[in-house]
């Protein structure tokens, strides 16, 4: 059912039945006297069908806010969506869909490799045992298992046959 209505919100006017997650797209861009900012939706996974759990997406939020920095100085936020499936990161520049998803990438790279979760203490951490490491991973490593290319391109018209194959089952990646 297609909506006619428009929305200040750029997300609700985008068709979710139409996307293939996961991905990275830019949503929206703002000039700011002379700043640019823009902000791009990282997608997990498709939306209405799978969400992250509460857990997890709270430590891939600390993992990659904390990570991402450490690959690229402009970054200005990175925060969960409320319906749980993906991330929004905000950044400063003239930043490239593919120079997001390669900052993306390392620090998802960098999720797998940890031991801990950053900031996990009720003095960093308003809800501090609400974490799940091992559901981060999880969830990083589906991320991952798509080629690099294949993630810029967010409907599904515009993938081939091929690659929609490649676009992760559930099986072996979610507890």
């Amino acid at each position: 059912m297609e909506s006619k209505e428009r929305f200040n919100v750029e997300s609700f006017n985008l068709d979710h039945t139409l996307v293939a997650a996961p991905y990275i797209r830019t949503a929206d861009v703002k000039e700011l006297g002379q700043e640019r900012i823009v902000k791009f939706d990282v997608r997990f996974t498709q939306p209405n069908e799978k969400f992250i759990p509460t857990d997890a997406l709270h430590s891939l939020e600390h993992l990659l806010a904390e990570n991402i920095r450490n690959h690229t100085d402009q970054v200005i936020d990175l925060s969960p969506m409320g319906c749980r499936t993906g991330f929004y990161l905000i950044m400063k520049g003239h930043v490239t869909t593919e120079e997001a998803a390669r900052s993306i990438l390392l620090a998802l790279q960098d999720v797998l490799e940890a031991t801990e979760v950053p900031g996990c203490s009720p003095i960093h951490c308003g809800n501090y045992r609400d974490h799940d490491l091992e559901g981060a991973q999880l969830w990083a490593r589906r991320f991952l298992s798509v080629p690099h290319a294949q993630l810029i391109k967010v409907f599904r018209e515009e993938l081939s046959p091929e690659e929609l194959e490649h676009v992760p089952a559930w099986t072996g990646f979610v507890k």
